[in-house]
């Protein structure tokens, strides 16, 4: 049987925050999201699986870096990707957006 999870590699999942957008959480998939303390919970809420795959520190990830990712893994039991500070923008920015007479 292949070894997933070693020094180099582990089998993560991914889960999107059910609270806050692009907010995303990876853990070791054996451990699943038992190892993610509560305060952080509170402010994910529940988590939604998104994928998994197997992890190396030279793994190509859009927003994270995957050394990184596996080193917070091995020592938190977790990695918080948060969103990018140009979505929080876009996110307060619509909200904020000032009423016209096209918008009410």
């Amino acid at each position: 049987m292949t070894q997933y999870t070693s020094a180099s590699k582990r089998f993560c999942s991914i889960y999107k925050s059910s609270k806050k957008a692009e907010m995303y959480v990876y853990v070791d998939r054996a451990k699943g999201t038992e190892a993610i303390p509560e305060a952080l919970k509170q402010v994910f809420g529940a988590p939604l699986h998104v994928m998994d795959l197997i992890l190396t520190p030279e793994k190509k990830l859009a927003r994270a870096d995957a050394a990184q990712v596996l080193k917070d893994i091995e020592e938190k039991d977790f990695y918080l990707q948060m969103p990018p500070p140009e979505a929080e923008q876009r996110i307060e920015g619509a909200i904020d957006a000032p009423k016209d007479s096209l918008h009410g």
